[in-house]
């Protein structure tokens, strides 16, 4: 039986000598939880762990697309589809999409995420051509203006290659390199950094029914999967972000559990992105059905994964989030 080991991560002063600095960071833990299927976990100190594991939870992470990982991040979200589920038809003007990418720029953010294809529940697989349209122009001019890291959110080789040659920096696929399987070769290739995300099913079906064996760890292995694949296939560690996939496939409470466990991830060693903004279980526990008004709701569950020791959040409200992680850094 495979087992993982969970840090419980600590934010305070009173840190014990015998206590390992996450990432080399501020964060520590001094105990893990010990997992395994089936059974109920159980703390050890965290000396105890294995050294591969210390080892992992415990190296500093180089940047990655120009960020530096010892520092919290706010990735901006630029839709520039009609029908995403919360900002929908707002950016489809490439001036439009551009201005907003550059305020987000000027309030903070320090990698803007573009997706022309939206991937809420429910949505239909867009033409390849037709997604390149909507992205590679606004690339481009966000790129003539701004030196600031951009990645593209899309699963398919042909809109990230045009993507990369308008400028962007980063791939992040939410099929978790598997929609496609040129993608990962040509982000090795190429030595694009990448961010592999879980879904279970299909955009147009995974809200259905979602179900699991174990919701963290079943997420857990198809990333840990995922990773070692691209590792076999040429790609660094150092050179992935990996996110669980809040929302894509999973009820309130999976991903609740997967919130309230988010330091297990760092066993991957990878730096771990986290997108909550104003998703429907925020606004269900909220009890706030319009999506651009959680955003007291997404700021505070980014909190949280942020004490986890999640190194980006990906939001819609980037000023308010902004100012909010200001605010954190400086209490901590």
């Amino acid at each position: 039986m495979t087992v993982r080991y969970r840090p419980l991560v600590q934010q305070d002063n009173l840190r014990p000598p015998e206590a390992v600095a996450l990432h080399g960071g501020p964060l520590w833990f001094a105990s893990v939880e010990v997992l395994e299927r089936g059974a109920p976990g159980h703390l050890i100190p965290a000396e105890k762990a294995p050294h591969d594991v210390l080892t992992r939870l415990s190296t500093a992470h180089l940047p990655i697309a120009g960020l530096d990982l010892t520092q919290p991040q706010v990735m901006g979200i630029l839709n520039v589809t009609p029908d995403s589920f919360s900002d929908g038809g707002r950016h489809v003007k490439p001036q439009v999409a551009v201005q907003s990418a550059l305020a987000m720029v000027a309030a903070g953010a320090t990698i803007i995420d573009i997706g022309g294809e939206s991937t809420r529940p429910g949505s239909e697989t867009v033409p390849d051509e037709e997604e390149i349209a909507r992205t590679a122009p606004v690339i481009a001019a966000i790129r003539a203006h701004s030196d600031v890291s951009i990645s593209i959110d899309t699963r398919k080789l042909a809109v990230a290659r045009a993507a990369v040659e308008a400028g962007a920096t980063l791939i992040n696929d939410v099929s978790g390199f598997e929609y496609d399987p040129e993608l990962a070769p040509y982000c090795v290739e190429h030595g694009l950094p990448v961010c592999i995300m879980h879904a279970q099913g299909d955009p147009a079906t995974m809200q259905m029914a979602p179900r699991y064996d174990d919701v963290l760890l079943d997420v857990y292995d198809f990333l840990e999967a995922a990773v070692h694949r691209l590792e076999e296939a040429g790609m660094p560690r150092g050179a992935m972000l990996v996110d669980p996939g809040i929302g894509f496939g999973k009820s309130k409470d999976h991903n609740l559990t997967i919130l309230r466990n988010l330091s297990l991830f760092h066993g991957l060693g990878c730096g771990v992105l986290l997108g909550v903004s104003r998703k429907k279980f925020i606004g269900t526990i909220g009890e706030e059905p319009v999506a651009d008004r959680r955003v007291a709701g997404s700021i505070a569950v980014g909190l949280a994964g942020l004490a986890q020791g999640v190194q980006i959040l990906r939001v819609h409200d980037v000023p308010e989030t902004v100012q909010a992680v200001r605010l954190w850094n400086a209490v901590r």
